[in-house]
């Protein structure tokens, strides 16, 4: 166990942090088609305020950071960010979650500044239907992404597939034999009550419906940071993972704050009280204070989340990173 302990024991490692609320696309299960109100640019967190935020979190034995966003790549600067924390003693590994949009044109360089892996969020390969789930996207831009982060040695390079009943979950096979044809990692993730479209479908349908394609394994030498349960099928390279924070709550497991665009720290993703630390940061206070302050978000972390108890959230996830 590493990181300090919760009210649970559950030793808190991991820290996801925004940089943005703005993202390029406007999927249907995050954003409405006009977008949301976003955050002026002046109360964004700075480079500087996120970076003495790491070092508040690695002085409490957060050793693993997740820059997030929105789409984390519209942020100017954000390579020099991604350095700025590579640098920070303690700092053992360093992910990024995107779109993939702009990968082709960052990959190398993010790789160079420090980045270790990148998940990229992919909902469907067909091309007329990426436009459909985006709104405003591409997907030959995507795939060019997911190409040149493996090229880049951004490895193991995940995909995130948020399954919906009606929209496209007529490709989960499609998906699932990805990790047979072409080695890549896939992660099912189940669509969460966010007030948004689309129905979600538990893991466990998922599950047996990918075992026509033959059995599933359990597999448990992929990197990451414990949501997911990951499984491979024969003669396949690549994993199958499930998070499935509805059906099959993970809280048990919880090892992760979250700092928002806009200076928040949330003990929990559906958390509707968080800690509000930029006030604190733009009047000057040090490291020490932070900490107190990230522990303090830490001894507020609840055993268990609302939808666990089949209840809803109206939480904006381009603004708290997903």
């Amino acid at each position: 166990m590493t990181g300090t302990c919760d009210g649970f024991q559950r030793g808190i490692s991991y820290l996801r942090i925004s940089v943005t609320d703005r993202c390029n696309l406007r999927c249907i299960y995050c954003m409405p088609p006009e977008g949301v109100e976003l955050v002026s640019h002046d109360d964004i967190l700075s480079f500087e305020e996120i970076l003495l935020a790491v070092r508040a979190a690695v002085a409490l034995g957060i050793d693993k950071i997740r820059i997030t966003g929105g789409e984390p790549l519209v942020r100017s600067g954000v390579v020099e960010l991604v350095s700025m924390i590579a640098a920070v003693e303690g700092v053992k590994d360093i992910s990024m979650t995107t779109n993939g949009i702009l990968l082709d044109k960052y990959a190398d360089r993010l790789v160079g500044a420090g980045l270790n892996r990148v998940n990229i969020s992919l909902d469907t390969l067909k091309y007329e239907r990426f436009k459909e789930i985006t709104r405003t996207g591409t997907l030959a831009d995507t795939l060019k992404g997911l190409q040149a982060a493996r090229a880049a040695g951004l490895t193991p390079v995940k995909i995130n597939m948020v399954p919906m009943r009606g929209i496209n979950d007529d490709e989960v096979i499609d998906f699932a034999q990805m990790t047979i044809t072409s080695g890549w990692h896939v992660r099912f993730i189940e669509l969460m009550p966010l007030n948004r479209q689309g129905e979600f479908i538990p893991s466990h349908v998922l599950h047996k419906q990918i075992e026509s394609l033959g059995p599933l394994v359990p597999f448990f030498g992929l990197t990451g940071n414990g949501a997911a349960r990951y499984f491979t099928l024969p003669k396949a390279k690549g994993t199958i993972g499930f998070i499935s924070p509805v059906s099959e709550p993970f809280c048990e497991g919880c090892n992760r704050l979250r700092l928002s665009a806009a200076g928040m720290v949330y003990p929990c993703l559906f958390s509707t009280d968080g800690i509000d630390i930029r006030t604190p940061l733009r009047k000057g206070v040090n490291v020490d204070a932070v900490k107190k302050l990230l522990a303090a978000a830490i001894a507020a972390k609840p055993k268990k989340h609302l939808l666990s108890e089949g209840g809803t959230v109206d939480t904006k996830m381009s603004s708290i990173g997903g």
